[in-house]
């Protein structure tokens, strides 16, 4: 057995060398060799961006106060909380500057402001605007005393509550806080015609051009003209003249004539008497 193997070795060794050789025939031929690329160009790097400066930051915006709450004003028509200032209402409504200063001179705004403080008290004001005043003649109020402007703003005063629609129902002539409305005295009359009112004195007409004030107990109405009653406006009625001096001495002197003349009779009267009794006396003395 060892010396069959040992024959036949060189034999297998021939085969396996033959069968070699022939699959390294038959093996692929050999890929061609690829030029290497060539080295991709070195691109410089770029400069660095410069650095922006930094951006300061923006003033802090001191915050905004709140608006102011305004305080709504009294509606026309509501009521009013304490006594109403009669004088204040003007003023806030402007252009009654005159009137204020004559209310206040002649004590009538604290009189109003005191009924007004009584619901039991109501008033309708008639206000006239500064122009009403300018448009007077020169002087009219400077020659009036104390008590004629006294009335006179009280003539602007009705001592009740009048709303347009009232007054076509009022029974003229309407009173007023001036007093007496007889004739020629502080007769004011109120018309209506449609939706105008017009107000009349005997001296003034005028129209209502505007309520001013309106809250249930005081109601004020502004008006282009001032009203000037008859009692301090009007005509005087003229007065009985008196005696001239002369007419009243000659008249004295003719009175103490007359004096003389009648009490002459009585003193020659008296002394008859005187004269007749001596005579009497003596005759009955010489008789004894």
């Amino acid at each position: 057995m060892g010396q069959l193997l040992f024959r036949t070795l060189p034999f297998l060794l021939l085969l396996v060398f033959l069968h070699s050789s022939e699959t390294l025939a038959q093996g692929p031929a050999a890929a061609p060799t690829v030029a290497p690329a060539p080295p991709a160009p070195v691109v410089a790097p770029a400069p660095p961006a410069p650095v922006a400066a930094p951006t300061p930051p923006a003033p802090v915006a001191a915050p905004i106060p709140p608006p102011p709450v305004a305080v709504p004003a009294p509606p026309v028509g509501a009521p009013s909380t304490g006594p109403t200032d009669v004088t204040k209402i003007l003023q806030k409504a402007g252009q009654f500057v005159v009137f204020v200063r004559l209310l206040r001179a002649t004590s009538e705004a604290s009189q109003l402001y005191g009924q007004l403080n009584n619901s039991n008290n109501a008033f309708t004001m008639f206000a006239p605007t500064d122009n009403a005043f300018s448009s007077l003649k020169s002087g009219t109020l400077n020659q009036l005393n104390d008590e004629d402007k006294t009335e006179l703003v009280q003539f602007h005063i009705v001592p009740t509550y009048l709303t347009p629609s009232l007054f076509q129902t009022v029974s003229n002539p309407v009173s007023t806080q001036a007093g007496d409305s007889g004739p020629g005295r502080f007769q004011l009359n109120i018309t209506t015609v449609g939706t105008a009112v017009n107000l009349t004195s005997g001296i003034t007409n005028t129209s209502i051009s505007g309520t001013v004030y309106t809250d249930g107990q005081l109601a004020i109405y502004q008006i282009d003209r001032v009203l000037l009653p008859l009692a301090i406006f009007g005509p005087k009625p003229p007065h009985a003249l008196a005696p001239a001096p002369e007419e009243g001495n000659k008249k004295k002197k003719s009175e103490a004539a007359d004096n003389s003349v009648s009490s002459a009779p009585s003193l020659s009267f008296a002394m008859q008497n005187v004269i007749f009794l001596g005579v009497i006396s003596t005759l009955t003395a010489f008789c004894w």
